[in-house]
C-alpha cells in the first residue's frame, strides 16, 4: 500500500512571502491543479491531507479534498479542525480542516478532538486491514505535550495495525516525539530524518509517519516539490 501525507497549505502554493500570513490568502485553483497533477501519478491508496480548504473564496467555494478525490476516483472524508465558536464564525477559518482520500471503501471514520490547543482535530480512518490517524498539532510546546498524551490514550487500544501521521509541529526537533514513540512502540518511517519544512530550503522535520507492529515498511520518499510550504511524504508498506 502507499500512503501520501501532505500539508498542502490550503492549496495556496509554496512561495516565500514578505508577510508569512499572506501566503494563506491567495486563490488556489491554479495551484490545486498542480497538486492534482503531482498526486495522481503517485497512485496512492491513502492520502492524508493537512490544511484543506473546504469552500472559502480561496477555493471558489469548492471542497479541495472532494476535488482531489474526484480526480483520483477515490473516496474522501473531511472535517474542520476547530471546535471554538469564535473560529466557526470567522470567514476562511471556518472552512479550514483536514481530510483523508482513499482508494478502498472506508469502513469507519471517527472525528476526535483534543482538550487542548486551537487545532484539535484527529481523524481516525478505519480500512479493512489498517487504521490511520491524521493529526495537526499545536504550535505551542505545552499544548503539543498535552495533545501527545491525549493521542497516546486514543491510539493505545487500536486492534488493527495502525499508522499515526500528520504535521506534528515538532519545532524543538524530533526528540519531542521520543516519549510518545516509546509509550506507543511506534516506529518513525523517516529513519533518515529528512526535513520537511520549509519546502524551498528544508531544515525541520515537522511531518511524521509513525507505524505499529504488523506493518512492514517498503520505502519512504520525501519528494522535493514546492506546491506547499511543506514537503510531502510517501510511505510504501505492507500489512
Amino acid at each position: 500500500m502507499r500512503l501520501l501525507l501532505y500539508n498542502i497549505r490550503y492549496g495556496t502554493g509554496g512561495k516565500v512571502r514578505r508577510l508569512p500570513i499572506s501566503g494563506y490568502l491567495g486563490r488556489t485553483h491554479r495551484n490545486l491543479a498542480d497538486l492534482i497533477g503531482f498526486i495522481k501519478p503517485l497512485d496512492p491508496d491513502i492520502v492524508g491531507l493537512i490544511e484543506v480548504d473546504a469552500g472559502s473564496y480561496r477555493s471558489r467555494q469548492c471542497n479541495q479534498a472532494g476535488q482531489i478525490a474526484e480526480a483520483l476516483g477515490h473516496y474522501h472524508c473531511y472535517r474542520s479542525k476547530y471546535t471554538s465558536r469564535v473560529a466557526g464564525r470567522i470567514p476562511i477559518m471556518n472552512k479550514q480542516g483536514n481530510a483523508f482520500i482513499t482508494r478502498d471503501t472506508i469502513q469507519n471514520e471517527t472525528f476526535h478532538y483534543f482538550d487542548h490547543g486551537l487545532k484539535r482535530l484527529v481523524i481516525e480512518l478505519e480500512l479493512e486491514n489498517v487504521v490511520v490517524y491524521l493529526v495537526h498539532l499545536a504550535l505551542k510546546f505545552r499544548q503539543r505535550h498535552h495533545q501527545l498524551g491525549e493521542l497516546y490514550d486514543l491510539v493505545k487500544g487500536t486492534a488493527k495495525p495502525y499508522i499515526v501521521a500528520g504535521d506534528f509541529n515538532a519545532l524543538w526537533g524530533p526528540k519531542e516525539m521520543d516519549l510518545f514513540q516509546a509509550a506507543t512502540g511506534l516506529t518513525n518511517a523517516n529513519s533518515a530524518g529528512y526535513p520537511t519544512f520549509p519546502s524551498w530550503a528544508p531544515k525541520r522535520q515537522l511531518d511524521f509517519v509513525l507505524y505499529s507492529e504488523g506493518i512492514q515498511p517498503r520505502g519512504l520518499q520525501v519528494p522535493a516539490v514546492t506546491f506547499s510550504d511543506h514537503l510531502p511524504m510517501v510511505f510504501d508498506f505492507e500489512i
